[in-house]
């Protein structure tokens, strides 16, 4: 059985549906959230817990035999960075804890595109060196962080850690007034038969629509073998405005400029992934999702 943390989150529920897809058996853990999206119901199953609890996570293995850990639960930072800091941490040490403790096979963990902050190339590719950067959010600094306390927290352990670099990713159970994307926000507009703003027909990057995102995941943590630790997840091409101002049927402006996105040559050499959904296609199962979803 597969443990993934927060995964009644957007990434995480589309990582267990993809699981479930492979023909895993699925235990999700979510500490607010209790609504369970359609296409998980009755199929993973649903633990309430607070992963700082450690006696409390430690104490699913001995309701479960779990074989992997797939670790992307996560809080949102409010005024206090420590307190940010100290929550998710302490999380995911205890997840750590638990990998050693169970002696999992794989644990994977939720990284960023942000840690390539800093770095001109285009696009980002995981044998590039981490620069010293000013990052753009606590969110991702902890991330960075993240990465250096899993490898030599299971480093002589036997767990394989499996580090995802996670793109820019959107789709159902997002916040639909999110602003780290466009997509939901304007589908709320058109939802509410308003016009939003143009989009800019020369701005693009990294973009990967969470099916994806959890199914890329899902192939890591599942594969027979792995040649590496660090791994992007995203859809391995830029994706324009006016592909999605095109599919949106919305008004396009000139100008904008391109943003680096994510290289996954390894991620579809080592897994054979290859994305399901171009920005049309994205953007039509959204709108039907959002038709009968809130978010």
């Amino acid at each position: 059985m597969i443990l993934v943390t927060g995964g009644l989150g957007m990434i995480g529920a589309h990582t267990a549906r993809a699981l479930l897809d492979l023909g895993q058996q699925v235990v999700v853990t979510s500490h607010r959230s209790t609504d369970v999206p359609s296409f998980l119901a009755g199929e993973a199953t649903v633990e309430r817990l607070d992963v700082t609890d450690r006696e409390a996570f430690l104490a699913l293995g001995q309701r479960y035999e779990i074989t992997d850990i797939v670790h992307l639960a996560g809080s949102i930072p409010a005024d206090d960075p420590v307190a940010y800091f100290r929550t998710d941490t302490t999380g995911l040490l205890n997840a750590l804890d638990a990998a050693r403790s169970w002696n999992v096979r794989r644990f994977a963990v939720a990284s960023s595109i942000g840690v390539y902050t800093g770095r001109s190339e285009n696009p980002w590719h995981e044998g590039l060196e981490l620069p010293d950067a000013e990052l753009p959010h606590l969110i991702v600094a902890f991330k960075k962080a993240v990465e250096p306390l899993t490898i030599h927290a299971l480093q002589g352990s036997g767990v394989h850690p499996i580090l995802l670099r996670i793109g820019s990713t959107w789709g159902p159970l997002m916040d639909p007034e999110s602003p780290f994307n466009f997509v939901p926000p304007y589908v709320s507009a058109l939802q509410r038969g308003e016009q939003p703003a143009p989009l800019r027909a020369g701005e693009g990057g990294d973009s990967c629509y969470a099916p994806d995102a959890g199914r890329a995941i899902a192939l890591l943590t599942t594969a027979e073998t792995l040649n590496h630790t660090i791994y992007n997840v995203s859809s391995g091409r830029p994706a324009m405005q006016s592909e999605f101002a095109e599919a949106l049927q919305i008004e396009t402006v000139p100008g904008g400029q391109l943003t680096p996105h994510l290289d996954i040559s390894r991620l579809t050499a080592d897994t054979g992934f290859i994305p399901q959904y171009e920005p049309s296609a994205a953007v039509a199962h959204y709108v039907a999702w959002r038709s009968k979803n809130p978010r």
